[in-house]
């Protein structure tokens, strides 16, 4: 049986019949086994487990962690990292910290950047053709940082090899899991990081860093593993907010009714825009237990979006429904969604604050970008400007991608960094009323 299917098969599956080898994404590494049967027990930020991790930067050391955090229910979570940090004595005042909040890579336990066999090395995007995995991983301008004299630590999330479902896209939970990574660091003896710190992100990332901006009394609780962070600046690229697309709306049964159809309709269109919205919603439920995913899914859809995300992360979670459905992947939701309120409520209540910014924020975008809609951040920036806070947006040159935005805008963010730490006046960049 085997010789008659390896004749009419291609050469890797012949190998993979042989040689029983299954061909799946990598497993998860014995840190994050170990990781995920602790218990989140501690204060905010501190490090539970570490270990060393070999890195070709010039000048760096750098180490995995797994430290508490906490999610949008004030729930104790665990979160990994990878941290880098140069070598030799730091100054007096402590080197500042540049916290690195991802883009999407999925909601499956192996789907932290930090697993990778090498993380330590700058961004190595997926999608792009010198990309060299089957995820985003690494640490954008690394190298420069690290000359720079500055500590860089970049969370995986909760969920992503720390144990217990991944909220994706619930932004209050990955701005927490953010934070308390700049708190890690910090009662890091060896990193000799300091208190001011930047927060930059990408994609879901970039949701991340403008909730973090607008978290005040988180950003300043006592009592945690490295208090008094200061936050000089963030950076978002491709940032997403859902809660600005109806700022000082009430909710009500119609109003969530129409926004669930307006998401479900928008981030429909493809299957690849499908798997993130689906993993939305998975994530959602994650953080929200009131709500089940058979409110919007059908009893078939939803047991197959669990089983995806539990198990894949986000590229391989888009081919498996391509594969599995083709265009018929639209007939896993239910024609007619259920509590749409609670929903919808769930949506704003994991969303960006309608805070005053504690920091300056600029944002920078693509006019190609058709995963993240720019007019998000140009809501974004009106919302804040409006309450007092100082918020640019920056147009990058070209016709910038979503994928293309964090290399394309490094060399404007990399003085942008530099001048917030100096503590350079910055000019209010809102636009006129």
């Amino acid at each position: 049986m085997k010789k008659v299917l390896c004749r009419a098969a291609a050469l890797s599956i012949c190998f993979s019949l042989y040689l029983g080898v299954a061909h799946a994404e990598p497993s998860t590494p014995p840190f994050y086994q170990a990781v995920s049967k602790m218990s989140p027990d501690g204060k905010l930020g501190q490090v539970i487990k570490k270990e060393e991790v070999p890195t070709a930067v010039p000048g760096a050391q750098a180490w995995r962690i797994a430290y508490i955090s906490s999610d949008v229910g004030d729930r104790k979570t665990i979160s990994t990292a990878l941290v880098v940090a140069p070598t030799g004595k730091a100054p007096a005042e402590g080197r500042p910290v540049m916290a690195w909040a991802h883009g999407t890579t999925g909601t499956a336990q192996n789907c932290g950047p930090s697993q990778q066999t090498n993380p330590a090395v700058s961004l190595n995007e997926y999608f792009l053709l010198d990309g060299n995995s089957w995820t985003d991983y690494g640490l954008p301008s690394l190298e420069a940082f690290i000359k720079e004299g500055y500590v860089v630590v970049g969370t995986d999330y909760q969920g992503q090899g720390g144990g217990g479902k991944h909220q994706y896209a619930v932004a209050i939970t990955q701005a927490k899991d953010t934070i308390d990574s700049i708190r890690a660091v910090g009662s890091m003896q060896e990193t000799g990081a300091g208190k001011k710190a930047i927060v930059y992100g990408w994609s879901q990332g970039g949701g991340t860093a403008i909730a973090a901006a607008s978290m005040p009394d988180y950003l300043s609780k006592k009592g945690t593993a490295f208090d008094d962070i200061q936050p000089v600046g963030f950076v978002a690229l491709a940032p997403y907010d859902v809660a600005v697309t109806m700022p000082g709306a009430k909710l009500d049964q119609a109003l969530s009714e129409k926004m669930i159809s307006q998401l479900t309709s928008s981030f429909s269109d493809n299957v690849f825009n499908f798997a993130h919205f689906s993993m939305t919603l998975w994530g959602t439920q994650a953080a929200f237990p009131n709500l089940q995913l058979t409110d919007l899914l059908t009893d078939d859809g939803a047991k197959v979006i669990d089983k995806i995300y539990s198990n894949k992360c986000i590229h391989v979670s888009a081919d498996t429904l391509s594969y599995a459905y083709g265009s018929g992947y639209k007939n896993l939701l239910k024609p007619q969604a259920q509590n749409t309120l609670a929903w919808a409520q769930a949506f704003l209540k994991g969303s960006v604050n309608p805070v005053k910014p504690v920091a300056p924020v600029i944002i920078y975008w693509g006019t190609k970008d058709t995963v993240v809609p720019p007019v998000m951040g140009e809501l974004y920036q009106k919302q804040m400007c409006k309450l007092g806070g100082n918020v640019s947006r920056v147009q990058l040159p070209g016709e910038q991608t979503h994928f293309s935005t964090p290399g394309s805008a490094a060399s404007s963010y990399l003085p942008w960094i530099k001048d917030r730490l100096a503590g350079k006046t910055l000019a209010n960049t809102c636009p006129p009323n």
